[in-house]
């Protein structure tokens, strides 16, 4: 793995991955990680959002700093978030909120929907045809049972008819 040329790479023994340290460099985005990372310092710096996806392959990750950024809590703020609540819960609570002025200094670890704006594409475009295709399954599915419903009733009818017209023959017999 290629250690990001604009941070300091040191290796934690054979096997156990790389702390990346990356802290106090004026970045602006985050750079590529190298996947075995374990430690990463993105500390005082000049990040002020992360692209959705940047830190996913990021699966062996055991400890994340990411506070003393000037972080800009609207809506592109949502997948760091989310990502620090899965995987670093500790860090989410030292991240404050540098813009817009309503949410500055606030933690973002206690931003709502409401406070990080409104973002004109809420759902990735694959969440919304997962969305159709499940309500097409659920409304296919309540049809289904109503369909079912019906034939049972039907069929206790048509059950009960038949027991009454034999118990007529007999009687006229």
């Amino acid at each position: 793995e290629v250690c990001p040329p604009s941070c300091n790479c040191k290796s934690l023994g054979e096997m156990k991955g790389l702390q990346i340290d990356c802290s106090s460099r004026k970045l602006t985005e985050v750079p590529a990680l190298p996947i075995n990372t374990k430690r990463l310092y993105l500390q005082n710096n000049s990040l002020t959002s992360v692209p959705p996806g940047a830190l996913d392959n990021l699966r062996s990750l055991e400890e994340v700093k990411v506070f003393d950024n000037p972080w800009n809590c609207d809506c592109h703020i949502l997948y760091l978030k989310l990502w620090l609540e899965d995987v670093s819960a500790p860090s989410l609570a030292n991240i404050r909120c540098a813009t817009p002025a309503p949410v500055r200094m606030k933690p973002l670890g206690e931003l709502t929907g409401n406070d990080l704006g409104i973002c004109k594409k809420l759902l990735p475009i694959k969440c919304l045809e997962f969305f159709w295709r499940d309500l097409i399954l659920i409304a296919g599915a309540i049809i289904t049972l109503i369909l079912v419903a019906w034939a049972l009733k039907f069929s206790k009818k048509l059950v009960c008819q038949i027991n009454l017209s034999q118990y007529d023959c007999r009687r006229q017999l």
